[in-house]
């Protein structure tokens, strides 16, 4: 099993392999991710965790195809520790605001599932966060409440008052304005839409 076999399997459902630690591989939506799902069946469904039904179709025939054992952020009590296999691959970090930053991503981070093989990957691993290099911060001042910062725990009632409000459309409609700010967010360009439906399914 290659790195390359595994990202081809992927690619066309719009995900990518976003960061690999020994035998597993973590698998996350692209930036054309939402263009296909919104053509899939659980997107027009109606029924509920469109997301995680879906994630869970699509990556579990990769999974029976290359007789990996598949894992899903989802599934739980007990839920697996996806923070920290994320960690482990050398492709995300906890940026200035407490959130995961990925090297690529950047901010807009979305799992969607985990595959463990029988054998381990050879990849090259980055040194460094893309923080590190990243002079203005401007992730740290971001949020309009202030509820997401440097060196405070995530405010998640602060947040969520917010979005409940006028003021808060702007984050609903385009996503969370720390997200957004990230230089290496900006880069990934993901789908407003699927920000949109990220936000909605946090305030639920």
């Amino acid at each position: 099993m290659t790195l390359a076999a595994l990202e081809a399997a992927v690619a066309p459902h719009g995900l990518f392999v976003m960061g690999v630690d020994g035998r597993r591989a973590l698998l996350g939506t692209d930036a054309v991710w939402w263009s296909v799902f919104c053509h899939t069946a659980e997107a027009r469904d109606g029924a509920p965790d469109p997301v995680d039904r879906w994630s869970k179709r699509v990556i579990g025939k990769v999974a029976e195809v290359f007789g990996a054992q598949e894992s899903y952020p989802s599934d739980g009590p007990p839920y697996a520790p996806f923070i920290a296999w994320a960690l482990a691959t050398g492709r995300f970090w906890q940026s200035p605001t407490g959130m995961m930053v990925h090297d690529t991503a950047g901010l807009m981070i979305s799992i969607r599932g985990a595959l463990e093989f029988a054998a381990p990957f050879e990849v090259h691993r980055p040194r460094a966060s893309p923080c590190d290099t990243c002079a203005d911060r401007p992730c740290i001042n971001a949020c309009p409440v202030g509820a997401l910062g440097a060196a405070q725990p995530y405010d998640v009632p602060i947040c969520k008052a917010y979005l409940k409000q006028d003021e808060g459309q702007d984050c609903m409609d385009r996503g969370c304005a720390v997200r957004r700010a990230c230089p290496v967010s900006q880069t990934f360009d993901r789908n407003i839409a699927q920000s949109a439906f990220h936000m909605k399914a946090f305030l639920g």
